[in-house]
C-alpha cells in the first residue's frame, strides 16, 4: 500500500505529466480559462486517461506480447484511447449539453491527447504492475487535473488583473505556466 501511495504522490506532485514531463499541454492552456470547464475537461481526462492504461496493459501483456506483435503498440494504444475518448464524448454530451459546449474541440482531442498516450506507455516502459499501473494512471490524471485547476483558477485572476498589453492573452498564460513549473520544481526531492 505504501509503494502504490508513493507512485500517486510522486505522480501527482514530483512528475506531474503537465509541468515536469511538458505532456498534454494542448489542453492545459486551450481549456484553463474558466474553472468550470477545466474542471470538466479533468474529470473526462482522469477518466480516460486511468481505463485506457488498464486497458492498454491488459492489451500489451495477454495480446501483443503473447502475439510476439508489440511493435503495434503505438497503434493498439491510440485505438484503445480513440474509442474510449468517443464514449466519454457521448456520454457527456447526453448528460451535461453545456459542459460539452464549453468544452467543445478538446473534448475529441483527448484521443491525441500525448499525456494519456505518455501514461499507457510509461506504465509499460517501468513494467509496471497492473495495481502499480492503476496507481500511476490515477496519480498522473489527478495531476493533469490538479494543474488544469490551477492554473484556471490563476488565469481567472489575470482576468482583473492590470496586465501591460504587450502581455495579454496567451503570453501571460505561458508565463503562468512556466512559473507553475518552477513552483513544482520544489517537490523533488520529496519522495
Amino acid at each position: 500500500m505504501q509503494e502504490m501511495m508513493i507512485i500517486i504522490i510522486g505522480a501527482i506532485l514530483i512528475n506531474n505529466i503537465v509541468l515536469s514531463q511538458f505532456l498534454g499541454c494542448c489542453p492545459f492552456l486551450g481549456v484553463s480559462k474558466k474553472l468550470s470547464s477545466a474542471i470538466g475537461m479533468g474529470v473526462a481526462v482522469t477518466f480516460v486517461l486511468t481505463i485506457a492504461s488498464l486497458i492498454t496493459w491488459l492489451v500489451q501483456k495477454f495480446i501483443l506480447v503473447n502475439l510476439g506483435i508489440e511493435y503495434l503498440q503505438t497503434i493498439a494504444f491510440i485505438l484503445v484511447i480513440a474509442s474510449l475518448v468517443q464514449f466519454v464524448e457521448m456520454v457527456i454530451r447526453k448528460k451535461s449539453p453545456d459542459l460539452y459546449k464549453a468544452l467543445g474541440v478538446y473534448l475529441p482531442l483527448i484521443t491525441t491527447n500525448c499525456a494519456v498516450l505518455g501514461v499507457a506507455i510509461i506504465n509499460i516502459q517501468k513494467s509496471y504492475t497492473f495495481m502499480q499501473t492503476l496507481a500511476n494512471s490515477l496519480g498522473n490524471a489527478l495531476g493533469f487535473t490538479l494543474a488544469l485547476i490551477l492554473f484556471a483558477g490563476i488565469r481567472e485572476r489575470l482576468e482583473e488583473a492590470d496586465i501591460p498589453k504587450s502581455l495579454q492573452g496567451m503570453p501571460i498564460a505561458l508565463i503562468t505556466a512556466a512559473l507553475m513549473s518552477i513552483a513544482f520544481l520544489g517537490f523533488t526531492g520529496l519522495l
